[in-house]
């Protein structure tokens, strides 16, 4: 029987950049929100630490010198930055007199996209790991455990293990080798393809200019201005940024080979701006921002430069973040994605398998009458 030496890390660098690296080419996971460079931007910038909701205590488990499995885990005191809502149970919790928060979290903070959550060299890893956290969730005594995002084959190994499973939908669009910009609109029904036209042509018709900068060529100047973008966003929904301009300049530094950002200029001045993460094959909607309001520019910066962008490269997947079903209208089309819960009280886990049973059968007939108004289906 393999015998592995576990651990709880606090920080990634109780790990180290060559061990987690090693780790995730082990895995063939490229994902760049696992990488170590991104998960230690956000907790050496203060955007994701104990002072912010989210502390550290990474699962890992090691064989002699060698890291064979880990898994991104955060005891959290709210739910904020998560994308998967549990207000509605941590009401329930709090209106009983139950303690919800803190909670554990296994997620990717302040970014709703699929990846691994059970990192492992192999399977008996992984099931180690998985018994890992169930010691951990069991012998720490909070309310629950959320695994955010888990590619569908770990959803179904999480169920195994005593899980409830949680569907949702987000919006992703794929390549189809596609030649060119107008080669992918030709595969769109008429009025899609003449409105997604038009919306280029007001942004060109108000003077408004664009420029892609690969990670490696932006400047501290772009990310300033980027980073003033990024807060707008937020002013404009009464709430406070999540990350800070530490955290973009780090990554800027230590990934420059996964970022793209779309700069919108009007007479010489920068007016809006978008930041998106790539990898080989997988593009990532992220983060956008304007100082100034000029109609269509969001669908032109966030969506149709980083599309340009991924047929140009040919990035098979584009990503488009939680929710919006408007980007069906720009050719992303519904995708089913899984999240993962445990929860210590049997009366509330109860409650809340109904409640997911109940979801679970919305969000199936959802995805179905979405489909029904494929954008693509018809052509003319």
């Amino acid at each position: 029987m393999t015998t592995y030496r576990p651990a709880i890390l606090s920080s990634l660098t109780e790990a180290g950049e060559p061990a987690w690296s090693a780790l995730l080419a082990a895995c063939g996971e490229n994902n760049p929100f696992l990488s170590y460079a991104f998960l230690h931007a956000l907790h050496r910038s203060g955007s994701a630490c104990l002072e912010t909701g989210w502390q550290p205590q990474y699962l890992a488990l090691w064989q002699d010198a060698a890291l064979v499995a880990a898994m991104p885990l955060y005891v959290k005191s709210h739910s904020y930055g998560e994308y998967v809502f549990d207000w509605a149970w941590a009401e329930a919790y709090h209106r009983n007199g139950i303690a919800y928060y803190p909670k554990l979290l296994s997620a990717i903070p302040f970014t709703p996209v699929t990846g691994s959550r059970l990192l492992a060299r192999d399977d008996s890893a992984r099931a180690a790991l998985i018994a890992f956290l169930q010691a951990q969730q069991q012998s720490s005594g909070l309310s629950s455990t959320h695994v955010l995002y888990p590619p569908p084959q770990q959803a179904r190994l999480l169920e195994e293990a005593g899980f409830m499973l949680r569907a949702g939908v987000q919006f992703h669009w794929t390549n189809q080798g596609y030649r060119s910009f107008d080669d992918f609109l030709a595969m769109l029904e008429h009025k899609k393809r003449k409105n997604i036209r038009a919306e280029r042509r007001k942004v060109t018709e108000a003077g408004v200019t664009l420029r892609r900068v690969r990670g490696g060529d932006i400047s501290d100047a772009d990310w300033r201005f980027f980073h003033r973008c990024y807060e707008t966003t937020y002013a404009e929904h009464r709430s406070s940024p999540y990350l800070n301009l530490a955290f973009f300049r780090d990554i800027g530094a230590a990934m420059p080979d996964n970022l793209m950002l779309t700069i919108a200029e009007r007479d010489g001045d920068p007016i809006a701006s978008s930041l998106v993460l790539h990898n080989h094959d997988t593009l990532y909607g992220r983060y956008w921002g304007a100082l100034e309001h000029v109609p269509c520019l969001h669908f032109e910066t966030a969506y149709y430069q980083p599309l340009e962008f991924c047929i140009e490269q040919g990035i098979q997947t584009f990503e488009g973040g939680a929710q919006g079903e408007h980007k069906m209208a720009r050719g992303f089309l519904p995708q089913q994605t899984w999240s993962a819960h445990w929860l210590a009280h049997p009366s509330f886990a109860d409650a809340v398998e109904r409640f997911l049973e109940r979801e679970r059968s919305g969000i199936d007939h959802y995805i179905d009458e979405l489909n029904e108004r494929n954008p693509m289906n018809m052509r003319s």
